[in-house]
């Protein structure tokens, strides 16, 4: 019998993903650098605060963030937990029609204003068409996550990032997959006056054959991808009934498998 495992795009094993809250002009530089070393990042935004003093204005937003992915942050940012049900689907609905009305394309993750959330807001989010939330914890692994609406980081940039970066970069075992999972504010790097560190960071672990660079969005999809796989008993022949293709090593051979059917 065959040995088939799952492969991230490309017979990868190992994907990043960064994750940005709040729109602010401080995403104009940190943008710049993810682009320059061909990373993508998540950005969380509040449609309703969009224009003040010191966050990005819609003009400017959809060419920004173009080839990343823009995220429900709620339309004005409250504590969730602290709220109503009919102030939390407000909130949460609101936000991601206004950025669908901007951007063009569904508006289907979030991260929580200020880390909020219980088992009410957990139980309404599929029901509004929300399949990802990102937490404000730190997993310090890079382990996939179990639940994607309590999807928790590897790490805040500010905390041992550069470690984390080096052992991910060295993790070689191919029987495994890993995420390395970074979140914060871009402005946090104008009050702490650290911009180089995010430039070290991405240096280091930015345009590498074994990593594959994904918006939070792209992880869930194709994870989903990998999942609606069906084979024959004999795992010689497998259908895949999405759009999008799926990676698999079979016998220590990389195969992409096409929509469709395919001969292993």
């Amino acid at each position: 019998m065959k040995k088939i495992i799952k492969c991230f795009p490309g017979g990868k094993h190992k994907v990043l993903t960064m994750s940005y809250d709040d729109g602010k002009i401080a995403d104009r530089r940190l943008v710049e650098i993810f682009n320059h070393y061909g990373i993508k990042g998540t950005f969380h935004i509040n449609s309703g605060l969009l224009g003040e003093t010191d966050r990005l204005t819609e003009e400017e937003v959809v060419e920004l963030y173009r080839g990343h992915e823009v995220s429900v942050h709620t339309v004005t940012h409250p504590t969730l937990a602290r709220c109503f049900k009919e102030e939390i689907v407000q909130q949460i609905y609101e936000d991601r029609r206004m950025l669908e009305s901007l951007f063009g394309y569904p508006i289907r993750g979030m991260s929580y204003p200020n880390g909020s959330y219980n088992q009410q807001i957990l139980d309404m989010l599929p029901h509004l068409g929300i399949e990802y939330a990102r937490t404000v914890g730190s997993s310090k692994n890079f382990e996939m996550p179990r639940n994607f609406h309590e999807w928790k980081a590897t790490c805040h940039h500010n905390q041992d990032l550069i470690d984390l970066g080096k052992t991910f970069v060295e993790l070689h075992k191919k029987q495994y997959f890993y995420m390395m999972y970074v979140w914060g504010h871009s402005y946090e790097f104008d009050n702490d006056n650290n911009w180089g560190l995010i430039e070290e960071f991405c240096k280091l672990v930015g345009k590498r054959e074994d990593i594959w660079y994904a918006t939070n969005i792209e992880i869930v999809d194709y994870l989903h991808v990998l999942e609606n796989l069906r084979f024959t008993i004999e795992r010689d022949k497998v259908i895949n009934p999405s759009a999008m293709s799926a990676w698999l090593q079979v016998d220590g051979k990389i195969i992409k498998v096409n929509s469709g059917i395919t001969a292993l």
